[in-house]
C-alpha cells in the first residue's frame, strides 16, 4: 500500500483511463460480436431456407427432374444461385434420398444421410438444421420438391442449401476489424486526453503529488494550531476561507464562520479598500469587542493576480502586558543598580567620617541605616510571603530611591503566598501599574510619598496604594478606567484599563477615593478562593 501511494499521479490517472477504455472495448467487442453472430446466423438460416424454397419452385427444376437431366440442364442454374448467395453447396435428392445433384460429383447417386429427410419427405415441411462435416459445421435449409398431378400433389424430392459456418465468422471478423480500429483510435485519444488531464492537474497542484499535498495539509494544520497569533484568510470577494483556532479564541468566534463574508463576522474590520487594491498593511490598530488588535494584511498573489488577503493579528493588550513585564524586570534591574549606587555613596560617607575620626556620627548613621533596612526587610520578607510580590516591591523600592520618592510599605502588611488563580502577570499588572501611577502623581510635589499595603483578610486579598499627589478630578473619575484615557500624553491610558480588566476577570473590585489632605487611594479587593470564570483569557 505504501508503494502504491507513492506512485506518480500521472501514472495512476493514465492507468485508470487506459484500464477503463480497454475494459469498455472488450465488453463492447464481446457484446457486439455475440449480437452480430446471432444476427448473421439468423440471416443465413433464413437465406438458405428461402433460397431452397425458391429453387424448389423453379419450373426448370421440375423439367430437369422429368427429363432426368439435372446435371446437364439444372446444375448450371444451381451453381449460379450458389455463387450469388455465397453458399457452399446445393443438393437435390429424390424420394429415396438419393442425390441427384451435388458440388462433389462423387456424391451423386449416394444417399443423403440426415434425420431431417424423413420429416421433409413425410410431412412436406421446410426445416433448418446444422450438420458437422469435414470442412466444418454447416447450416442447412431443406425444403420439399412438390409436383402437381391431376388430382393431387406429391413430394418427388428435396432441395438442400448448405452454408459453411466459418463463412459467417469470416464476415463477422471483417465487421469487427472496423470496430477494433475505431476502438484503437478511442484508446489513443483517451491516453492523449489523460496526459493533458494529468498535466493540467499537476499545474493546479503546483507539480505536487497527492501524498505531498496531504503532507503539506497536515503540516499546515499543525503550524496553524501552534501559532499563537490569529490568522484569517479572506478571498477577493471578502469571504472567509480559513481561520485558525487562536483567531477564533481571541475574537470569540465559533466553528461555523467559514464561507461567510468578513463584514458579517467582523463588521468593525474595514478591509474593503485592501481587497480592492491588494495593498500590504502593517501594524494597523483595530478595536474589536472592547479589545485593540494589531493587524497585518498581506495580499495573496497567484500568477501575479490578486486573489485574496491573509490577515494576521495580535492582541495589543497582550503585547503591552509583555512589554510591561519586561519593563518590570528592567526596572527591577535599574532599581538594584540605583541601590548599589546609593549604598556606594553611603560607604563613601562612612569612609569619610571614619577618616575624620567622627566615630559617633558614623555610628549614628550606621544605626539609622540598619533600622531602615531591618524595617523594610522585616515587612518585605517576613510579612509578605509571596515571592512574586517581593520581587515587584524590590524593583519599585529601587525605582523610588532613584526618583527620590519615599515608598513606604505599611507595617501592618501581611499576606501568604497568593492563590494559583492569581498569576504573576496579574500581580505585575495590578501592583506595578498602581505604584507607577502613584509615582507619576507625586513627581510635582516637594515631599514625594507613596504608601503600599497588602493584606490577606478573611476570604479576600486587599491591595492599597496611596499617594500625596494632587488627587483625581471629577472629570477624570468618569473615564479613569477607559482605554486610551490619560492626561499624561498620547499613546497612554492603558495601565488602569488593564488593571480593571484583570480585576474583573478575577471577580474582584476596585475602589478609588481622594485623601482629605491631597492625593488618591486605590484599593483592590481580590477573592482568595474563586477561580477565573470559564472562557476568560487574561492575556487577550
Amino acid at each position: 500500500m505504501r508503494t502504491y501511494k507513492k506512485l506518480p499521479l500521472q501514472f495512476k490517472i493514465l492507468s485508470l483511463i487506459t484500464g477503463l477504455i480497454v475494459t469498455i472495448i472488450f465488453l463492447l467487442v464481446g457484446i457486439t460480436s455475440y449480437v452480430l453472430y446471432i444476427d448473421s446466423r439468423n440471416q443465413v438460416e433464413q437465406l438458405v431456407l428461402q433460397t431452397a424454397k425458391t429453387i424448389a419452385l423453379m419450373p426448370e427444376l421440375h423439367e430437369a427432374i422429368e427429363e432426368n437431366e439435372l446435371e446437364g440442364t439444372f446444375r448450371p442454374i444451381a451453381e449460379q444461385v450458389k455463387d450469388q448467395i455465397h453458399a457452399s453447396n446445393i443438393v437435390i435428392e429424390d424420394r429415396e434420398s438419393i442425390i441427384y445433384s451435388h458440388t462433389d460429383q462423387s456424391q451423386i447417386g449416394t444417399e443423403y444421410d440426415h434425420d431431417a429427410d424423413d420429416q421433409v419427405l413425410t410431412f412436406g415441411g421446410s426445416y433448418n438444421f446444422e450438420v458437422v462435416r469435414e470442412n466444418g459445421d454447416v447450416l442447412v435449409g431443406k425444403v420439399p420438391i412438390i409436383a402437381s398431378f391431376d388430382h393431387y400433389n406429391s413430394v418427388i424430392g428435396t432441395v438442400a442449401v448448405e452454408f459453411l459456418e466459418k463463412d459467417i465468422y469470416e464476415n463477422l471478423y471483417k465487421k469487427l476489424q472496423t470496430i477494433l480500429f475505431a476502438s484503437l483510435v478511442v484508446l489513443c485519444l483517451g491516453i492523449i486526453g489523460g496526459v493533458y488531464l494529468t498535466k493540467n492537474i499537476r499545474k493546479d497542484t503546483l507539480g505536487l503529488e497527492p501524498h505531498e499535498i496531504a503532507t503539506l495539509y497536515r503540516e499546515r494544520n499543525a503550524i496553524l494550531l501552534s501559532i499563537k497569533e490569529g490568522i484569517v484568510a479572506i478571498n477577493k470577494q471578502g469571504f472567509i476561507t480559513m481561520i485558525n483556532r487562536s483567531a477564533r479564541h481571541m475574537l470569540n468566534l465559533g466553528d461555523s464562520n467559514y464561507n461567510k463574508h468578513i463584514s458579517e463576522v467582523l463588521p468593525s474590520l474595514q478591509i474593503d479598500k485592501g481587497l480592492e487594491t491588494g495593498e500590504i498593511v502593517h501594524h494597523a490598530e483595530v478595536a474589536i469587542n472592547d479589545k485593540v488588535f494589531i493587524f497585518n494584511f498581506i495580499p495573496i498573489l497567484e500568477n501575479g493576480q490578486f486573489i485574496g488577503v491573509v490577515a494576521s493579528f495580535t492582541d495589543k493588550t497582550e503585547l503591552k502586558k509583555l512589554v510591561e513585564t519586561l519593563s518590570e524586570v528592567r526596572e527591577y534591574s535599574d532599581g538594584l543598580r540605583a541601590q548599589t549606587h546609593e549604598y556606594s555613596n553611603k560607604l563613601y560617607l562612612l569612609s569619610g567620617l571614619l577618616q575624620l575620626e567622627r566615630y559617633q556620627d558614623a555610628l549614628d548613621f550606621i544605626q539609622k541605616e540598619s533600622f531602615v533596612h531591618q524595617y523594610q526587610t522585616k515587612i518585605l520578607f517576613n510579612q509578605i510571603q509571596d515571592p512574586n510580590v517581593q520581587a515587584i516591591l524590590l524593583g519599585k523600592l529601587g525605582k523610588a530611591s532613584e526618583k527620590k520618592i519615599e515608598l513606604i510599605i505599611d507595617v501592618d502588611s501581611y499576606v501568604d503566598p497568593l492563590p494559583d488563580h492569581i498569576e504573576i502577570t496579574d500581580s505585575i499588572t495590578i501592583i506595578g501599574n498602581l505604584i507607577d501611577n502613584a509615582f507619576e502623581a507625586v513627581m510635582s510635589q516637594t515631599e514625594k510619598m507613596v504608601t503600599f499595603s497588602i493584606m490577606g483578610i478573611g476570604n479576600e486579598i486587599i491591595i492599597e496604594v496611596a499617594d500625596n499627589g494632587p488627587g483625581i478630578s471629577s472629570e477624570q473619575f468618569e473615564s479613569l478606567f477607559t482605554i486610551g484615557s490619560s492626561t499624561k500624553g498620547s499613546h497612554r491610558g492603558y495601565g488602569l484599563f488593564n488593571v480593571m480588566k484583570i480585576v474583573k476577570a478575577l471577580n474582584g473590585t476596585i475602589e478609588v477615593t481622594n485623601r482629605k489632605h491631597g492625593g488618591a487611594i486605590f484599593t483592590v479587593f481580590l477573592p482568595k478562593k474563586i477561580q477565573k470564570r470559564e472562557g476568560d483569557n487574561l492575556h487577550d
